[in-house]
Order: C-alpha cells, then structure tokens, then sequence
C-alpha cells in the first residue's frame, strides 16, 4: 500500500492489530519510515541541527509494539529521544514549550477513539499539531525512503505526566487562592481503560476531591467496558449511571488519549455537544463579552441564541477540530477576539493554552468555576439553565454507490444548495456543504460530505415534535432520483 493511504486529517491512523478481520497497515517497516521521515522534516525545519523527540503512547495492546519500533527509527536517525511513556496527547505537546525538558517536537502513538485493532501517530512541534498538507509532506518523504541522518542518538526516560499535572493543579489552586478548593465536591471519573486515570490521583485528590467510586481508570487497550468517547453513547450512559450510583456532584469522562471530554451534572444530566459548548462559552463570555465563539457546523440554533444573548459572536465553521482550531487563529489574526475553538465531539481549545485540544485542562478550568460557584451556592450547570435544546435531532450518514464519489456528492450539494434557496431558507453562514431552515418542521438540516470517507452525513434538529421525520420525508424526496447514493437510511428516518 502507499504510506499516503494511512493519512487521516492531520494525524496518521492504521490497522495495527490482527485478527479483527482487516490487514495490518501500520506495521514496523511503515512506522519506522514515517518516524524517520518526521525526524528528517525536523530537522529540516531548524536548519539540520540535531533535534530531541519527545515520545509517548496512549493503552492500545499495540502501542508498545510501535513505540519500540519508533525509538529504533529515532536511534539510526540520531535522535535523542525523551521517552514520556504512558502519556496523554495534550501532554506531549507541552514536552516542546517547556524549557526544561528543550524537545523540538514530540510523537504521540494514539488512534484517539477508534477500536482497540487501530492505533497511529499524531506529530507536534513548538507551534501545535501538524497541519494536513505537512503530514502529506512527511508520508511522500517516507514512501520516498528519505530519513534524518545523525550520530547522537539517545534515549532518556522521564514521567513528564506528573509535571503536566502539577502544573494543573498549581493553575487551579492559583485561581481560586486556596490549596484545596475541590474539598467538599464528590467527583467520579470514566477514563474508559483509557489514559485518563491520572487526573483522579494526580490532580482531583490533591485539589481536595472526593474521587470514590471512579471507574474503568486501569489502562487496558482492549476497551473491556465501553468505548472511551464521549460521544458514544453506552459511554455517556456509563458515566451518568457513575454519577447516580455514587450521588457525585459531577462527572467526567475522556477519551482514550485524553484531548477530548465531557462532564455529567448530579441528576445524571450530560453534559457534551451543546451544553458542553455552551456552558464553556458563558464562562468565556463572562471574562470577554464580545468574543467569538468558533465552533463546527452542527452546532444548534439554540446555542447561537445563548452565545449571542451574552454579547458573543457564533461562528460556525467546517467539521474537523483542525479546521475549527485554524479558523480561530485566523479571526485572531484579522483582529477577532476569537479565545474558543470547540468542535462538538469535544474537542476544546483555549487561546490561553497554546489553542491545544486539551480535554485534561477543559475539565480543569470548568473545576475553577465550579469551585468558585459552589461558595455562592450554586451549580456548574447553572450557567446553562437558559440553554435551548432540540425536541428532536437526529444523524443519519448516506452511503456512496458510485467510485466517483466527490465529484458525484459534489453535484448532489450544488442541486440541494439551489433546491434550498428556491424553496426553503438556507443558512447564510454555512462554511461546508448545505443548512436549510425548515419553518413548517421548526427545525434545520445540514448535508455535508465526509472530507475522507464516501459518506455524507446529514444532521437534522427540531424544536418540535415530529420535525425529524417531516425534514427527513422532504431530503428522501430530494435523494431519491440519485441512484449513486443510498437514501435508504432517509426513507427509514421518515417512516419511524
């Protein structure tokens, strides 16, 4: 296979487990190529001087495997390598803005979310991630069989985790002036056997929580209990059930690599997608009234009334937490005060935190204000009590029948956009595909094209009962002549 076919976004993602019915893609031979090739656009990048790697891993069953592979990489390149170990992804970036530790870029062995067979490698260097057209540069290196050459290599270890964590907790005592300002507050936390399980004995207890009762916090790649994501939905429900059972007053739950979370209030509520969005946002906005809020293009109508009642600004923009991230920057660039860039899967980056998708320091800022609210007696969600919601919502994703997929969904979205502007009220600040208004279903839809895959998912939200199916009839209506897509999935929506 060509080592571009292992590009996803602006990270690198593959099969690296077997028998689970796909062929191994990232085996050593492709990782070692990659690895050497990003140490070789390091080097490139400062000007051939011999560069320090940091290094870590999230608990997939493979990412020994791989790290072992990447440190023989490293060793023939001339790299010296800060081996993190068992790490978060947030973490390895500070590896390269902290000056004790002088790393010019870091690897982080994660596939995020994905099933326990995947596993890949994100890049950092002192400016963030790598971006899409960088992570391109780095495949077409190493399919090209080109590699950093160097004679100092070496390999150090060092637990960086638990100077990230101090550094939290200093924050967080910092801000509210006491050394435990969480005594008093009961806390479980879901880290789904991912990563996650620090934050509860190296920052929860020594802020004061009451952390019994925490769960699944044994790293264990083969995701015995539920898929660590807060999107899904056995794991939200895991969660809140931890809450429940354990009469918390909140509770947290990360993804697998810890850039994403999420939070549930103590009446079991979830607290994720819009009302995570929202509830970040008032705490942003109280700070800055006119900020602008940048999110993703699925955000609800409700949440741009609550943003835009507290003197901020809604900016959608594109899917992808790269794209949400990016366009922050840019606003801030133009003069915006752009300080939040938040996707709804959960991805959160803070203009004051480097604009790192850091779910660890996420949780880490809300605790300030829960601290701070509990002395007036009130609660975190409090700050969301005028938060429309939907009624109804719903995704359904539409299959490609045809190998010219792009050009095909393409055409199709040029066809909707002109139904939509004929017939409906489209969306005038939509960056990525279509968002029709539908009044007589009080609700909206957006159809959109996957960037990597041959799908295009459709998100629909209504503030009425039955909405959904009435939007839905309408879009089956519009695919149905499109035979190189399946609209199955619309017709079944619109029926049930």
């Amino acid at each position: 296979m060509g080592l571009l076919e292992l590009k996803s976004g602006s990270d690198v993602r593959g099969v690296a487990l077997e028998g689970y019915g796909e062929e191994v893609n990232l085996t050593d031979e492709n990782v070692k190529a990659i690895v050497g090739a990003f140490a070789l656009f390091m080097k490139n990048r400062l000007g051939g001087k011999d560069i320090t790697l940091g290094l870590g891993h999230d608990s997939r069953l493979s990412s020994e495997r791989i790290k072992n592979a990447a440190l023989e990489a490293l060793k023939e390149c001339g790299v010296k390598v800060l081996d993190s170990g068992l790490s978060s992804t947030p973490s390895m970036f500070f590896l390269t803005v902290n000056p004790e530790n002088e790393c010019d870029g870091a690897i982080m062995i994660t596939a995020s979310h994905h099933p326990a067979q995947k596993n890949g490698l994100k890049f950092f260097t002192k400016n963030g991630g790598l971006e899409g057209d960088e992570i391109t540069t780095v495949l077409e290196t190493a399919e090209r069989g080109e590699k950093a050459e160097g004679t100092k290599s070496a390999h150090i270890t060092k637990d960086y985790m638990k100077a990230y964590c101090e550094s939290l907790v200093s924050f967080v005592r910092e801000k509210c002036g006491e050394d435990e300002p969480l005594q008093g507050f009961k806390i479980v936390v879901d880290a789904g056997n991912g990563v996650g399980g620090f934050y509860v004995d190296r920052v929860l207890k020594p802020l004061g929580a009451d952390t019994q009762g925490s769960q699944f916090l044994n790293p264990d790649g083969s995701f015995p209990n539920h898929v660590p994501n807060p999107e899904d939905k056995a794991a939200m429900r895991a969660i809140s059930n931890c809450v429940k059972d354990n009469s918390a007053d909140l509770g947290i739950i990360f993804d697998t690599d810890v850039d994403r979370a999420a939070l549930v209030g103590k009446d079991g509520s979830e607290i994720n997608r819009n009302r995570l969005i929202a509830l970040v946002s008032a705490i942003m906005l109280e700070e800055q009234p006119d900020a602008y809020i940048v999110t993703d293009s699925v955000t609800s109508d409700g949440l741009r009334k609550f943003i835009e009642k507290r003197g901020g600004v809604h900016h959608r923009f594109k899917r992808g937490y790269k794209n949400v991230i990016d366009e922050a920057v840019r606003l801030n660039k133009d003069g915006k005060n752009a300080p939040l860039a938040i996707e709804t899967s959960g991805h959160a980056a803070l203009r004051e935190n480097h604009f790192l998708d850091d779910g660890a320091y996420l949780i880490t800022r809300l605790l300030v204000k829960a601290a701070k609210l509990k002395k007036e007696e009130k609660e975190l969600t409090s700050l969301i009590e005028d938060l429309e919601l939907p009624v109804e919502d719903a995704e359904v994703r539409l299959t490609f029948k045809t190998e010219d997929w792009k050009n095909y969904g393409e055409n199709i979205i040029a066809n909707l956009t002109d139904f939509t502007r004929s017939v409906l009220s489209p969306e005038p600040s939509t960056y990525e595909g279509v968002r029709g208004n539908v009044d007589y279903a009080k609700g909206w839809f957006l159809v959109r094209m996957s960037v990597h895959d041959p799908i295009m998912p459709i998100n629909i939200e209504c503030a009425q009962k039955g909405g959904v199916k009435l939007i839905a009839k309408l879009l089956y209506k519009f695919f149905a002549p499109f035979a190189g897509v399946d609209s199955e999935p619309l017709r079944i929506l619109a029926e049930n």
